[in-house]
């Protein structure tokens, strides 16, 4: 698209183990951190804990990209993924007031797990 450029980049990295550590110790983390559907594979079964880790690790991305402002809800930021496999970006509420504040049209995310860290990198568009 002609016209658009970078407004922000955002990039987190989470330890697996401690993060099942967290959701582990604090009952209902996961439910303020997660939507449902982010919660569940296209199956209905329980996401597994690396993919979860690299979801949050994006939502921590997009705060970043943003400029990480305070008063940003995590379910706000919802990552989902495509037919085609590709991690996508939907945004609600407290997070697309931000990036509507900033000039956000799009959003690029790329999700990675290995060797017992997830990543995320995200870039808001404008």
């Amino acid at each position: 698209m002609l016209g658009m450029s970078i407004i922000g980049v955002g990039i987190d990295v989470a330890e697996i183990d401690r993060f099942e550590a967290s959701l582990k110790r604090t009952p209902g983390l996961a439910d303020r951190l997660f939507l449902k559907s982010e919660l569940l594979l296209p199956s209905g079964e329980r996401r597994g804990v690396a993919s979860l880790a690299a979801r949050f690790a994006a939502k921590e991305a997009v705060a970043k990209a943003l400029g990480a402002p305070a008063g940003l809800h995590w379910t706000d930021a919802e990552v989902y993924v495509e037919d085609s496999g590709r991690p996508r970006l939907r945004v609600t509420g407290t997070v697309a007031a931000r990036a509507a504040e900033l000039g956000v049209r799009s959003w690029h995310v790329s999700l990675s797990h290995d060797a017992g860290v997830a990543s995320a990198v995200v870039v808001a568009e404008g």
